[in-house]
């Protein structure tokens, strides 16, 4: 699942969230522990899903979190490729 977040130049910029859910399932970590275990907002975990926009304290949030890299939470695409 892609999310546009902006136009730059006639490409549309993408932003995918799959990677954390690759991260998450390696850390053996589910979304009811990120809510329950972490105090993670219900709200932001559904920005994810549907790859809303997030913002980047958030981001840091969790890589501090996840002790992880930004490639770990999201991935950028230009449209086309």
């Amino acid at each position: 699942m892609r999310s546009i977040i902006r136009i730059d130049r006639g490409v549309i910029l993408i932003i995918s969230y799959e990677p954390l859910w690759r991260t998450l399932k390696a850390e053996g970590i589910s979304t009811y522990a990120l809510i329950k275990d972490y105090s993670f907002s219900k709200g932001t975990l559904d920005s994810l899903k549907h790859n809303r926009n997030i913002s980047t304290a958030t981001l840091n949030d969790i890589c501090n979190m996840l002790n992880c890299d930004i490639t770990d939470v999201m991935k950028f695409t230009p449209d086309g490729d």
